[in-house]
């Protein structure tokens, strides 16, 4: 069996920009190209799973978001085929049908399906609690990074409950989770 991390993009992979339509808005994180291609050279598959709720509120298109995955590769200096799989949850928070916005684990399930993988040797690495749900309920081990939204004192709480690792930034997830599987 294989094993995968699944990242979310703002505020993990990038910085944090409200409804990122532009991709001139990009910035991005010391040591996160680096610490990508050492868990890739490690034999992870490598996913991306993006919510973008912008698309279904009309803030922006689906063009908009693939030119600023683009863009983020090539800031990153990694090629346009890097990800393993990309998923990009359109759907608003309000909605009420089930799809790929987290913490739905659909894509992960089906990612573990589609390329054999061991959920005990993969992770969900993001900056909200619900990525962590999404790892989780994929019976994935997850990370939370502080490169994004603000961890409060309260999801410290549960993640130490729950045993998920706090990081600084997908470097030190690199350095202190990945060598643990």
């Amino acid at each position: 069996m294989s094993r995968a991390v699944f990242f979310d993009r703002d505020g993990t992979l990038i910085k944090d920009v409200h409804y990122l339509k532009d991709p001139a808005d990009i910035k991005i994180i010391d040591g996160v190209s680096e610490a990508l291609i050492k868990i890739k050279k490690a034999g992870y598959h490598m996913f991306m799973h993006t919510n973008q709720s912008g698309i279904s509120r009309g803030y922006y298109e689906w063009d908009d978001v693939h030119a600023c995955n683009s863009r983020m590769l090539e800031l990153y200096g990694l090629s346009a085929n890097f990800w393993d799989g990309i998923c990009i949850a359109p759907e608003s928070p309000g909605n009420s049908k089930i799809g790929y916005r987290k913490p739905s684990p659909k894509y992960e399930l089906e990612m573990a399906v589609k390329f054999n993988l061991d959920p005990s040797l993969c992770w969900m690495v993001g900056d909200k609690w619900i990525d962590i749900e999404t790892g989780l309920k994929s019976n994935m081990n997850a990370a939370l990074v502080r490169t994004g939204k603000k961890i409060n004192s309260e999801t410290e709480k549960i993640a130490s409950i729950q045993k998920v690792p706090i990081c600084e930034d997908i470097p030190s997830f690199c350095n202190s989770c990945i060598t643990k599987i």
